[in-house]
């Protein structure tokens, strides 16, 4: 057995699992360090590497619940004891990094400015210049820098990514905060393919829905016109502004008189009436807004789609941050797919003596042979080889090397940080084969699309697979080299389960490919007459971890039904006459620590444990979940799965698969993530295992997931003009070779509460509260996880409105930058994982929390607020040139039946599902151009694609949806949805500012904030 590695050369901590999983409470969850302290305190060591004292966590104060309108009792039941978003002590309910922000260039003041950085560090090497990220932009090989000549080996990186992002860059989807994102301008595109296209239709006005309020009564469909001219909430448009809009200078004097604010920071701030303001969707999605700091340091960054903060400015102390009742979190992505990669081949990774930092773009270098630590602030020394600048080939430029020209690199580990040999790249695949999955008819997909990928999953020579199927018993498949066929060898005493075979079960790839090939062929047929109904999930999953155990590895699980046999098995829990309760979902959480055990221990081992599960009825992933969720795994889950009767769920597992089978991998992974001095974590969100404070955990690390971390200031940063955060990932590459990989973030520290609500990141905010609603609803329930997301949007616009701005306005005022957040908290509440008062399947609910843990930001974002456009206008007005290739670019839409119109078609993006609705009066050439079909009436029902027909409006919606599609690493769903079939109650959930089942219509809920915000 092969001790778990750490990212220093020191021995690891020593993990035990046993008992139950601990209570959670609501900002320390099951992946905090509360949790680590209780399972494991006894086993620190003290020459881990500390730079954070461990945090101490008070007791949530307990605030007094906001009175509620009888109109609104759903959103305003009293306050739980402890509020999702009191910040530490007081703990909030806040954030995650990465989201779509429109970008923001506001500049501190000048005391602000950085001191200590040397003019040396304005001379960046073109060639590192981050290139701008994206579809058709261009791939850039991978830069590999080498040290002295003579005292090290040239290295490689074959991924690819920019380690910066540039400005006006589309930031990538990571993972799950809401924050802030300001508007950006973009050309609208509402010419019509041809000129016969009419536009006379009625408009499209409360289609499945109850009536709405007289107050709300939906207006004509606005075809690309965002005036004011057409009233939103009513027929009657209300007045835009009671009192004149202030200007800057106005603005300026309200928030204090405030001398050397740039103006990008007074349009934050600038105060948005939400009740009268019509259109608060930018043109195209937002970017990331970037921090204040001087042009210098913003270059070489770390890139949004990789490190992104709640707050782009960080406030000075603990009781700043309290007052401002924003939370402080950090969105990362750190194993993300990049177009381009520095990698740094050195006899020497030079590093602070203190706090373990690497250096970076942020130090300070006193002179040539010193350099001052931005985290701790220790004065180091520069090692001689740092002295020789492989860019230049010269030396005496230790500020031009490429590890401070770059925010993100890697470096090739020594020996020093390797306790084994690498590992080599192992894969199991675990196969339910029981009649149920027989009749889904998953395997023959599977099977073809391992087939197709064999010569592309990720490894070298030593690349070692094994297979495994179980039913009621449990198969095994010898594979060893020389044999003539694959040999089948059954273990029916699934209660004391063993491994037959200790050295021909896992097999060189390689050596074995042809059995490997003929196994896969056989097995769809094998099992083709099978009656066995029961499962022995658990008990097969005790074989894998024995069988994985000497080398670490991955683990693929394929299960299609309730587990019912052996260890592990579990009951039904779910009442589907439950599934619309308003009064409270139940069952959110685990049945048996079963699971959880078996991934603690797997975890220990270095094996992560990938789920998927194709299933038609419930089986309860709430529990299966947690064999992925602490052992760094993913999960994937495709309801009402079958090859024949759900189509488009059958395209979507083989895509998914293709991606899953090729896509990079590290194994025996860890992460730290230290801060500047003063500053703690104290919450991580995601799947791992927390070792440590600031140490998680990463069996396998792959390209698609995120983590979120919530933040404390514990001491005060009055001295510190800026603030730092360092990631770096210590991984086995799927080539043997040791890494490390290192990103670093750096923020302005600010003084003064204005500065902290300029610097606020809407969606970023929006993430983090959602990572932080989904622990309060397993902790708690989910009444309580509300309750606090709608006093997490009272607070925050409370406190701009009575401390921030002092202008004298009625209404709901917030500002400009978070004019959002109500919106996107409304959204959130609506979703599968929060809502209630519809009718939603508990497995359904339990899989879209554990994508809010795991979902990069943009992806993120797709899911709570999806994105709409209308198609059958667009024109190549503002659209992208890549590669030959047009690409419009069609302006955002409202999620409302009014935004509809029967003449039109119109494309919904929901992140994993895309739906094109189309109206009854659309033009006949759309149909036809688009759709290959003569008239609406011949569009097929369960149309699942678009043809590719030679037509310029075919090229150029499928132009959009390629692009659309690039954008992600997993396929999605697609739906062509006729305006009067029954699919359209799915289209329809997602229009989340119409009153439906779920809850209140964005006007209802405005006005039901006003209320709690005035009492």
């Amino acid at each position: 057995m092969y001790p778990p590695t750490s990212p220093y050369p020191h021995p690891p901590l020593h993990q035990t699992h046993s008992g139950p999983p601990p209570s959670k409470a609501l900002t320390n969850t099951g992946h905090t360090t509360n949790y680590f302290h209780q399972q494991n305190n006894q086993h620190l060591q003290p020459h881990l590497p500390q730079h954070h004292p461990p945090p101490t966590v008070a007791p949530p104060a307990v605030r007094p619940p906001h009175p509620s309108a009888a109109a609104a009792q759903q959103y305003t039941p009293a306050l739980p004891t402890n509020a999702l978003y009191d910040p530490p002590p007081q703990q909030a309910l806040y954030c995650t990094p990465d989201a779509y922000y429109g970008q923001q260039t506001y500049h501190a003041p000048q005391a602000q400015q950085l001191q200590h950085q040397l003019p040396h560090q304005q001379q960046q090497q073109q060639q590192h210049q981050p290139p701008v990220n994206g579809v058709g932009a261009p791939l850039y090989p991978i830069v590999s820098y080498p040290s002295a000549p003579g005292s090290s080996q040239y290295g490689t990186l074959r991924s690819s990514q920019s380690p910066c992002q540039a400005p006006g860059a589309v930031p990538t989807l990571v993972g799950a905060p809401l924050h802030q994102h300001p508007q950006t301008s973009a050309d609208t595109n509402s010419i019509a393919p041809s000129g016969d296209m009419p536009n006379h239709s009625p408009p499209y006005n409360n289609y499945g829905y109850p009536g709405m309020q007289p107050a709300y009564q939906q207006g004509p469909a606005s075809h690309g016109d965002s005036s004011p001219s057409h009233a939103l909430y009513g027929q009657q448009q209300p007045q835009q502004y009671a009192q004149p809009f202030p200007n800057m200078s106005t603005l300026s004097a309200a928030l204090g008189g405030l001398s050397g604010v740039p103006e990008l920071e007074l349009e934050a701030l600038m105060p948005v009436n939400l009740l009268h303001e019509r259109s608060l969707l930018p043109d195209r999605p937002l970017e990331a807004p970037e921090p204040n700091l001087s042009p210098d340091l913003r270059k070489v960054n770390c890139s949004p789609q990789t490190f992104r903060c709640t707050l782009s400015s960080i406030p000075q102390t603990q009781a700043l941050l309290n007052k401002a009742r924003l939370p402080l979190g950090l969105l990362l992505h750190p194993f993300r797919d990049l177009q381009q990669l520095p990698v740094i081949t050195s006899n020497t990774i030079v590093r602070c003596r203190s706090c373990r930092t690497y250096i970076n773009p942020f130090v300070s270098f006193l002179d040539q042979r010193r350099w001052k630590c931005n985290l701790c602030y220790r004065v180091n020394d520069v090692p001689d080889e740092f002295m020789y600048n492989p860019v230049t080939r010269s030396y005496g430029e230790p500020h031009k090397r490429p590890e401070v020209q770059n925010a993100t690199v890697e470096f090739i580990a020594s020996s020093d940080y390797m306790l084994r040999p690498p590992q080599p790249a192992v894969y199991l695949f675990v196969l339910d084969v029981s009649h149920n999955a027989v009749e889904a008819g998953y395997l023959q997909h599977f099977c073809d699309s391992l087939l197709d990928n064999l010569d592309k999953l990720p490894g070298d020579t030593r690349m070692r697979v094994g297979f495994l199927t179980f039913d009621s018993t449990v198969h095994f498949y010898n594979l060893q080299q020389g044999l003539s066929q694959p040999q089948m060898l059954v273990v029916s005493d699934i209660d004391d389960i063993f491994i037959p075979s200790h050295d021909s079960l896992m097999v060189n790839l390689k050596d074995s490919l042809e059995l490997v090939k003929d196994l896969l062929g056989a097995l769809p047929s094998m099992f083709r007459d099978s009656r066995v109904t029961h499962s022995a999930l658990g008990p097969a999953l005790q074989a894998a971890h024995q069988l994985m155990a000497p080398t670490g590895g991955r683990i693929s699980v394929f299960q299609t039904q309730l587990p019912s046999l052996g260890a592990g098995l579990l009951p039904s829990r779910e009442d589907p006459n439950q599934r619309s309760s308003s009064k409270g979902v139940q069952h959110l959480g685990p049945a048996t620590d079963f699971y959880k055990k078996l991934a603690l221990d797997c975890s220990g081992q270095q094996i992560a444990v990938d789920l998927f599960l194709l299933s038609s009825q419930y089986a309860d992933l709430a529990t299966l979940a947690c064999v992925s969720k602490y052992s760094a795994g993913s999960i994937f889950y495709y309801p009402s799965y079958h090859h024949v009767h759900n189509p488009a769920q059958r395209d979507k597992f083989r895509k998914d698969l293709d991606r899953y089978l090729s896509r990079k991998i590290g194994f025996e992974a860890v992460m730290r993530i230290r801060c500047t001095k003063g500053l703690s974590i104290h919450t991580f969100h995601g799947n791992f295992f927390v070792r440590s404070t600031d140490l998680l955990s990463l069996a396998n690390v792959n390209p698609d997931s995120a983590f979120a971390v919530q933040m404390s200031i514990d001491d005060s940063l009055v001295d510190s003009s800026l603030a730092c955060f360092q990631a770096a990932l210590l991984y086995t590459s799927s080539k043997g070779k040791r890494r490390i990989r290192v990103h670093t973030l750096c923020l302005p520290v600010v003084s003064q509460l204005s500065d902290v609500f300029a610097g606020a990141d809407v969606q970023a905010i929006t993430c983090l509260l959602a990572n932080m609603a989904i622990d309060r609803s397993v902790s708690s329930s989910l009444g309580d996880a509300r309750d606090a997301l709608l006093n997490a949007v009272v607070d925050g616009l409370g406190v701009y409105r009575n401390t921030v701005s002092t202008l004298q306005q009625h209404g709901l005022i917030a500002p400009d930058n978070l004019r959002l957040f109500p919106l996107y908290i409304l959204a959130l509440l609506k979703q599968k994982a929060l809502r209630t008062g519809t009718s939603t399947r508990l497995d359904e609910r339990v899989f879209a929390m554990c994508e809010f843990k795991t979902q990069p930001l943009q992806q993120m974002m797709r899911m709570v607020y999806p994105d709409m456009y209308r198609m059958d206008t667009i024109s190549d007005q503002g659209s992208l040139h890549l590669n030959d290739t047009v690409v419009p670019q069609p302006r955002l839409l409202h999620l409302s039946a009014e935004r509809l119109s029967r003449d039109g078609a119109f494309l919904l993006d929901c992140g994993s599902v895309l739906y094109l609705w189309v109206g009854k009066c659309v033009n006949e050439i759309f149909i036809r151009d688009v759709l290959g079909c003569p008239n609406y009436a011949s569009i097929p029902p369960n149309m699942t694609d678009i043809p590719e027909l030679e037509t310029k409006l075919s090229e150029r919606v499928r132009a959009f949806l390629d692009w659309l599609q690039d954008n992600r690493a997993f396929s999605c769903l697609f739906y062509v949805v006729r305006e009067d079939a029954s699919a359209k109650l799915d289209f329809f959930q997602n229009m989340v500012e119409d009153r439906s089942e779920m809850g209140l219509s964005y006007h209802e809920f405005l006005q039901n904030l006003l209320q709690q915000m005035s009492k």
